[in-house]
């Protein structure tokens, strides 16, 4: 899913690299969803990033990319959020199985908060469209806590999580700590040691030495249910 303000930016991008052949720049940006700072252009242009619809190439100034567009379903209960596909990979899916689902093992809580014990296998399961998920492994892990909040993960949602223990600086990952606390945390590799960072200002940054630290899968999508 996308916020209303993560969609805006992602279509003014668009846009603008249509009009002009370059990317807006960071206060045109700003400008354009009428935000105060450009840290929250950062924030959403990294939430982009994370979910497939955005690259950066970092080797040059102003350089974005769109990856996709999503499609904007109405619904009665989010009026202001976007589904869109979040899978870097998606498989192809033919007339005969566009409604296919694939059930997912949910592993109980991970924590979006303070590590928790190692989670264990639950017997429970999560139906996801086929259409959604990527080649791979994936299971399902419900959201404990507030800390990735400024990434759009809130308390009590279910984020779906491709099996691996590889991932990229930058990437939101699982990670297992000293074999028995497991978190939900954007990685970033500082030499010999591992940053488990949130995406709340009001948590620290955790500095784990790398050798205590085992990656259990990355984020690949989420999913919220509304009452």
């Amino acid at each position: 899913m996308l916020t209303r303000k993560q969609h805006q930016l992602l279509l003014f991008i668009d846009e603008h690299l249509r009009r002009t052949g370059f990317s807006p720049s960071f206060d045109e940006m700003k400008d354009a969803l009428e935000l105060r700072s450009k840290s929250g252009i950062h924030r959403l242009i990294s939430a982009l990033e994370e979910r497939g619809f955005l690259r950066r190439h970092h080797h040059r100034a102003r350089a974005l990319e769109v990856i996709r567009l999503p499609h904007i379903e109405s619904t009665p209960f989010a009026p202001n959020v976007i589904r869109g596909d979040f899978s870097t990979r998606v498989t192809s899916i033919t007339a005969d199985n566009d409604h296919a689902v694939v059930a997912l093992p949910l592993y109980g809580r991970i924590a979006a908060g303070l590590p928790i014990e190692a989670l264990r296998d639950y017997n429970a399961q999560i139906d996801m469209p086929a259409s959604l998920l990527g080649s791979g492994d994936y299971y399902a892990l419900e959201v404990a806590g507030d800390s990735m909040i400024e990434a759009g993960i809130l308390d009590g949602d279910t984020v779906i999580i491709r099996r691996g223990d590889v991932a990229e600086n930058g990437q939101i990952v699982v990670a297992l700590i000293d074999d028995g606390e497991v978190t939900l945390k954007r990685l970033r590799r500082r030499g010999n040691a591992v940053a488990l960072e949130p995406a709340n200002v009001t948590y620290e940054t955790r500095i784990v030495p790398a050798d205590r630290v085992r990656i259990q899968g990355t984020l690949a999508g989420l999913y919220r249910r509304y009452e």
